[in-house]
């Protein structure tokens, strides 16, 4: 059996400048723990798999499309492929999600993704 802890993982070097740490990553499935502090967000970006976000503290603000709402502790987001999406952290607490994409991206996809977002 693999445990893990996601304070004991490395944060992991990403376009955005925040937080992020894979927990779990194989052909099916990649799992990253994202924290937003205070006045942090994400680079509008998107994905070439399927996404959802799945709230673990705090409050922010998700970004799917045309569309935000504000997601709290519990909240379940579906983020399509294809389809840019965003989130931001405009409380005065930390801001915990799991990200979770399925087909887990391959790395020219992660690679078209960071290029396409750092270009705009």
């Amino acid at each position: 059996m693999k445990m893990i802890k996601f304070n004991e993982m490395a944060t992991t070097n990403n376009p955005h400048g925040v937080d992020a740490r894979k927990l779990h990553a194989n052909n099916d499935v990649q799992v990253v723990h994202i924290l937003l502090k205070p006045g942090e967000s994400l680079k509008k970006h998107t994905t070439a798999v399927n996404v959802f976000f799945y709230v673990l503290e705090g409050e922010g603000i998700i970004e799917i499309g045309n569309e935000k709402q504000t997601a709290t502790k519990d909240w379940l987001i579906d983020s399509p492929k294809e389809v840019p999406h965003c989130l931001y952290n405009e409380s005065n607490a930390d801001f915990r999600v799991l990200v979770v994409k399925t087909p887990s991206p391959t790395a020219d996809q992660n690679r078209k993704a960071i290029n396409t977002m750092l270009n705009k």
